[in-house]
Protein backbone atom coordinates (compact mmCIF):
# COMPACT_ATOMS: atom_id res chain seq x y z
CA UNK A 1 0.00 0.00 0.00
CA UNK A 2 1.50 3.10 -1.12
CA UNK A 3 1.78 6.08 1.62
CA UNK A 4 -0.97 7.88 0.13
CA UNK A 5 -3.31 5.45 0.82
CA UNK A 6 -2.50 4.46 4.32
CA UNK A 7 -4.31 5.40 7.08
CA UNK A 8 -3.78 9.19 8.34
CA UNK A 9 -5.35 8.54 11.73
CA UNK A 10 -6.86 6.04 13.47
CA UNK A 11 -10.32 5.81 13.60
CA UNK A 12 -10.50 5.91 17.42
CA UNK A 13 -8.56 9.27 17.28
CA UNK A 14 -11.26 10.43 14.62
CA UNK A 15 -14.22 8.76 16.98
CA UNK A 16 -13.04 10.66 20.44
CA UNK A 17 -13.57 13.87 18.26
CA UNK A 18 -16.87 13.61 16.94
CA UNK A 19 -19.61 15.47 19.20
CA UNK A 20 -22.92 15.98 19.83
CA UNK A 21 -24.19 19.30 19.64
CA UNK A 22 -27.58 20.74 18.78
CA UNK A 23 -28.82 17.18 18.31
CA UNK A 24 -26.00 17.02 15.43
CA UNK A 25 -22.89 15.10 15.10
CA UNK A 26 -20.15 18.07 14.71
CA UNK A 27 -16.51 17.78 14.83
CA UNK A 28 -15.14 21.28 15.86
CA UNK A 29 -12.32 23.20 13.93
CA UNK A 30 -9.47 22.75 16.38
CA UNK A 31 -9.65 19.29 16.39
CA UNK A 32 -10.14 19.04 12.46
CA UNK A 33 -7.34 20.99 12.43
CA UNK A 34 -5.21 18.82 14.31
CA UNK A 35 -5.87 16.30 12.29
CA UNK A 36 -5.43 17.87 9.08
CA UNK A 37 -2.09 19.39 10.54
CA UNK A 38 -2.79 22.84 9.63
CA UNK A 39 -2.83 25.77 12.43
CA UNK A 40 -6.89 26.51 13.95
CA UNK A 41 -6.36 29.88 12.90
CA UNK A 42 -5.80 29.60 9.35
CA UNK A 43 -8.47 27.05 9.68
CA UNK A 44 -10.76 29.12 10.72
CA UNK A 45 -9.22 32.20 8.06
CA UNK A 46 -10.09 30.01 4.98
CA UNK A 47 -13.73 29.16 6.42
CA UNK A 48 -14.40 32.88 6.90
CA UNK A 49 -13.01 33.46 3.07
CA UNK A 50 -15.13 30.78 2.35
CA UNK A 51 -18.25 31.72 4.29
CA UNK A 52 -21.04 30.86 1.56
CA UNK A 53 -19.69 27.40 1.66
CA UNK A 54 -20.83 27.00 5.31
CA UNK A 55 -24.29 27.17 5.73
CA UNK A 56 -25.36 26.87 9.48
CA UNK A 57 -26.23 22.93 8.74
CA UNK A 58 -22.94 22.83 7.75
CA UNK A 59 -20.60 24.76 10.18
CA UNK A 60 -22.13 26.92 12.87
CA UNK A 61 -20.20 28.54 16.28
CA UNK A 62 -20.78 27.14 19.58
CA UNK A 63 -22.16 29.52 22.07
CA UNK A 64 -20.49 30.42 25.31
CA UNK A 65 -23.07 28.11 27.23
CA UNK A 66 -22.58 25.25 24.54
CA UNK A 67 -18.55 25.74 24.59
CA UNK A 68 -18.27 25.88 28.53
CA UNK A 69 -20.72 22.48 28.68
CA UNK A 70 -17.75 20.96 25.80
CA UNK A 71 -15.00 22.12 28.16
CA UNK A 72 -16.78 20.41 31.30
CA UNK A 73 -17.21 17.19 29.51
CA UNK A 74 -12.93 17.46 29.07
CA UNK A 75 -12.72 19.02 26.03
CA UNK A 76 -10.12 21.62 27.17
CA UNK A 77 -8.05 23.61 25.56
CA UNK A 78 -4.33 22.60 26.24
CA UNK A 79 -3.28 26.26 25.42
CA UNK A 80 -5.34 27.95 28.15
CA UNK A 81 -8.52 28.49 26.17
CA UNK A 82 -9.62 29.79 22.72
CA UNK A 83 -10.45 33.54 22.56
CA UNK A 84 -13.17 33.03 20.06
CA UNK A 85 -16.40 30.26 19.97
CA UNK A 86 -14.99 27.01 18.08
CA UNK A 87 -16.70 26.20 15.02
CA UNK A 88 -18.44 23.05 14.54
CA UNK A 89 -18.77 21.47 11.40
CA UNK A 90 -21.16 18.51 10.01
CA UNK A 91 -20.75 15.85 8.00
CA UNK A 92 -21.22 18.06 5.00
CA UNK A 93 -19.41 20.75 6.76
CA UNK A 94 -15.92 18.22 7.06
CA UNK A 95 -16.74 17.69 3.59
CA UNK A 96 -16.58 21.67 2.26
CA UNK A 97 -13.59 22.09 4.34
CA UNK A 98 -11.09 19.22 2.62
CA UNK A 99 -12.49 22.28 -1.09
CA UNK A 100 -11.49 24.95 1.19
CA UNK A 101 -8.42 23.95 2.54
CA UNK A 102 -7.02 22.14 -0.41
CA UNK A 103 -4.21 20.27 1.19
CA UNK A 104 -3.61 16.42 0.61
CA UNK A 105 -3.83 15.75 3.85
CA UNK A 106 -6.74 17.40 4.23
CA UNK A 107 -8.17 15.38 1.10
CA UNK A 108 -7.14 12.18 3.26
CA UNK A 109 -8.15 12.45 6.76
CA UNK A 110 -11.63 14.09 4.85
CA UNK A 111 -11.88 10.80 3.27
CA UNK A 112 -11.39 8.74 6.62
CA UNK A 113 -14.07 10.79 8.32
CA UNK A 114 -16.62 10.47 5.89
CA UNK A 115 -16.53 6.95 5.71
CA UNK A 116 -16.94 6.92 9.74
CA UNK A 117 -19.72 9.08 9.49
CA UNK A 118 -21.25 6.79 7.14
CA UNK A 119 -20.29 3.71 9.05
CA UNK A 120 -21.90 5.46 12.08
CA UNK A 121 -25.09 5.94 10.45
CA UNK A 122 -24.87 2.36 9.40
CA UNK A 123 -24.48 1.12 12.43
CA UNK A 124 -27.62 3.72 14.01
CA UNK A 125 -29.52 2.65 11.23
CA UNK A 126 -29.18 -1.03 12.20
CA UNK A 127 -29.74 -0.31 15.96
CA UNK A 128 -33.07 1.44 14.99
CA UNK A 129 -33.75 -1.73 13.10
CA UNK A 130 -32.98 -3.12 16.05
CA UNK A 131 -35.31 -1.67 18.36
CA UNK A 132 -37.98 -1.80 16.16
CA UNK A 133 -37.95 -4.97 16.38
CA UNK A 134 -37.38 -5.53 20.03
CA UNK A 135 -40.46 -3.18 20.03
CA UNK A 136 -42.75 -5.56 18.31
CA UNK A 137 -41.48 -8.86 20.09
CA UNK A 138 -41.94 -7.08 23.69
CA UNK A 139 -45.46 -5.95 22.33
CA UNK A 140 -45.98 -10.02 21.05
CA UNK A 141 -43.81 -10.60 24.72
CA UNK A 142 -46.59 -8.92 27.04
CA UNK A 143 -49.82 -9.81 24.95
CA UNK A 144 -48.47 -13.61 25.71
CA UNK A 145 -47.34 -13.28 28.71
CA UNK A 146 -51.56 -12.17 29.86
CA UNK A 147 -52.20 -15.54 27.98
CA UNK A 148 -49.88 -17.57 29.78
CA UNK A 149 -50.80 -16.15 32.93
CA UNK A 150 -53.85 -17.59 32.79
CA UNK A 151 -53.10 -20.51 31.13
CA UNK A 152 -50.90 -21.08 34.80
CA UNK A 153 -54.16 -20.12 36.35
CA UNK A 154 -56.25 -22.31 34.76
CA UNK A 155 -53.63 -24.86 35.73
CA UNK A 156 -53.29 -24.57 39.22
CA UNK A 157 -56.82 -24.27 39.90
CA UNK A 158 -56.93 -27.81 38.03
CA UNK A 159 -54.28 -29.07 39.86
CA UNK A 160 -56.16 -27.98 43.29
CA UNK A 161 -59.34 -29.71 41.71
CA UNK A 162 -57.56 -33.00 41.37
CA UNK A 163 -55.56 -32.32 45.30
CA UNK A 164 -59.44 -31.86 46.27
CA UNK A 165 -60.92 -35.25 44.68
CA UNK A 166 -57.67 -37.24 46.14
CA UNK A 167 -58.15 -36.07 49.55
CA UNK A 168 -62.09 -36.38 49.71
CA UNK A 169 -61.38 -39.93 47.98
CA UNK A 170 -58.81 -40.55 50.88
CA UNK A 171 -61.27 -39.41 53.46
CA UNK A 172 -63.92 -41.62 51.89
CA UNK A 173 -62.04 -44.72 52.14
CA UNK A 174 -61.21 -44.07 56.00
CA UNK A 175 -64.43 -43.87 56.86
CA UNK A 176 -66.79 -45.98 58.35
CA UNK A 177 -70.30 -46.22 56.27
CA UNK A 178 -73.07 -44.31 57.84
CA UNK A 179 -76.42 -45.64 57.67
CA UNK A 180 -78.39 -48.59 58.06
CA UNK A 181 -77.48 -52.10 57.58
CA UNK A 182 -79.24 -55.03 56.42
CA UNK A 183 -79.26 -58.40 58.36
CA UNK A 184 -77.20 -57.08 61.50
CA UNK A 185 -78.98 -56.15 64.33
CA UNK A 186 -78.28 -54.73 67.48
CA UNK A 187 -80.48 -55.18 69.96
Amino acid sequence: MSKKNAAAVSEEVVMSRIHTIRGHKVMLDSDLAELYEVATKALKQAVRRNLDSFPEDFMFELTPEEWENLRSQNVTSSHGGARYPPMAFSEHGVMMLSSVLKSDRARRVNIQIMRLFVRMREVLSTHKELLLQLEKLRGTVSHNSRDIKVIFNHLKRMQQEEENRRFLAQVAKKRPPIGFKKGKDKS
